[in-house]
């Protein structure tokens, strides 16, 4: 049958560290199998290897009974087996067509020179978009003008060209709305009929049980069992990730007293994006934003903090009326945000660990203007001890770590200011449920100290679980306020896609 991976007692060590130890295992083709795993388990180290990426330090990988030796990533495309990475490899100032055939335009003859056949990549890419159903993004537009969703749906397309034997999905939808997970979720299955093997790495569980015919799950390098979904819970697969380690679970919930706002947003508008949001947040309360992706939460978010314009509204931070916000004001007045794209927003990737820690409390840590290794050391020990930060050398790249451990950096960075308001925009995006439990117990003891937060998430588990009441937005509009413990997931998942109640 086209497109059957096996692996064959596959190892993968980088010097004395097991990325992957004695991986054996047969994907069939024609079926869907998630990979599930905590950071660190090996997941990327499998993904890699049958991309092309990296060589394997011993064992076989086979496709279709072959035994196949990629040494770069362009063996994989000839062998059909193409990828989808989480992080995007769009050029941003080229058009969405441009992109799709990146690197393979097609030509034609004009006299004696062959030039771009401009109609046929704009016909082509055409085809692909309507094969998709996606109808909201042209094959003339920008890739830099697309919302994150559409950059992603983007890549997509892009990988489908190939004609894929062998489809590696990593986080797919981690960025996509639920209707572009529809239109995924319905070509995967079409490519699934069609005997292609597709491999599918995600953190959200539930999705799991929508798409994945198996799950194989990997635990610190190793192979740990595999599983029809017909046949296992969410339980069984959590255990097979963590062993015997106990979800955390929430303090039971604090009565919040609502008689003293930090946070008071009266009529925040900008054109086009939001429109009359209201809201207030209590002193040592979690605040949760609901919607679909496009609904205005991180719109709100950024407004309030100054990194967009408003067009209209009144903002009062702990009694002080802000008439026009910035990030350096809102920060000073005891604002922080951790954005949604940890890498590029939250983090300076090339910088050290310390550093990362430091960033946005310099002016606390040193004001008078100059700081030195020795006046930072105790902010930085501090946020890795209480935010158990798995960190063996404070001054390694901060891009070195997992990426729960990048979310706790820009967490930790950010608390070192000492914030009275902590905006969460995503935070548990992109890290495995023991890294998001850790980041929960985060907001819930900063929030027992009296910090409050706003807690965005496109999960509505999440934010019934984690925060003390819920808005729902829907089209740049507040429609909705629950509180957790009067509402099911099912009627959150309603009200985020109908906009009532």
């Amino acid at each position: 049958m086209p497109g059957t991976v096996e692996f064959h007692n596959t190892t993968k060590t980088y010097g004395p560290i097991q990325a992957l130890v004695d991986f054996s295992h047969r994907f069939e083709a024609g079926r869907v199998h998630s990979l599930m795993g905590k950071n660190g388990s090996g997941k990327s180290t499998l993904i890699k290897l049958l991309a092309g990426a990296i060589l394997p330090t011993a064992g076989e990988m086979s496709i279709d009974g072959q035994p196949v030796q990629f040494q770069a990533p362009r063996d994989a495309f000839a062998a059909g087996v193409v990828t989808v990475h989480q992080e995007l490899s769009l050029v941003p100032t080229l058009s969405v067509a441009e992109n799709i055939f990146l690197g393979r335009l097609p030509r034609r003859s004009q006299g004696l020179v062959a030039v771009v056949d401009w109609a046929k990549v704009r016909t082509d890419a055409m085809r692909l978009l309507a094969e998709m159903e996606i109808n909201d993004i042209a094959p003339d537009a920008l890739v830099e003008t697309l919302s994150v969703g559409q950059q992603q749906t983007v890549e997509i397309v892009k990988a489908m060209s190939f004609s894929p034997k062998v489809l590696l999905l990593d986080e797919p939808t981690s960025a996509l709305a639920a209707k572009e997970v529809e239109h995924l979720f319905a070509l995967v299955r079409r490519l699934k009929a069609r005997g292609v093997t597709i491999l599918y790495i995600t953190h959200r569980m539930n999705e799991l049980f929508d798409i994945a015919d198996t799950c194989t799950v990997l635990r610190d390098g190793r192979f740990i069992g595999s599983v029809e979904m017909s046949e296992a819970s969410p339980e069984d697969i959590v255990e097979m990730m963590f062993g015997d380690i106990a979800k955390a679970r929430r303090p039971e919930r604090r009565a919040v007293p609502r008689t003293d706002p930090i946070l008071s947003v009266r009529n925040l508008c900008r054109h086009g994006i939001l429109e009359d949001v209201s809201f207030e947040l209590f002193r040592g309360e979690i605040l949760g934003f609901a919607g679909m992706l496009g609904a205005g939460r991180t719109e709100a978010l950024r407004a309030v903090f100054g990194a967009d314009p408003k067009d209209a509204g009144t903002i009062v931070l702990d009694g002080e009326t802000i008439a026009r916000p910035t990030p350096k004001i809102m920060k000073e007045r005891g604002l922080g945000y951790t954005p949604e794209n940890r890498k590029e927003v939250g983090l300076v990737q090339l910088l050290s660990i310390h550093d990362n820690l430091c960033l946005a409390s310099l002016k606390r840590i040193a004001p008078g203007g100059v700081t030195t290794r020795v006046r930072e050391a105790p902010f930085v020990a501090r946020q890795i001890s209480e935010l158990a930060i798995k960190a063996s050398d404070p001054s390694l790249p901060v891009s070195s770590l997992s990426g729960g451990n990048q979310q706790k950096v820009v967490i930790g960075n950010w608390l070192n200011t000492k914030p009275k308001v902590m905006f969460f925009d995503e935070p548990s995006r992109g890290i495995d449920v023991q890294a998001k439990q850790q980041v929960f117990e985060i907001m819930w003891s900063q929030a027992a100290q009296g910090v409050s937060a706003i807690f965005v998430s496109s999960e509505p588990e999440e934010l019934l679980d984690v925060a003390d009441r819920i808005l729902v937005f829907r089209f740049g509009r507040i429609v909705a306020e629950v509180l957790p413990r009067d509402t099911t997931l099912a009627q959150l998942y309603r009200i985020c896609m109908e906009g009532t109640p």
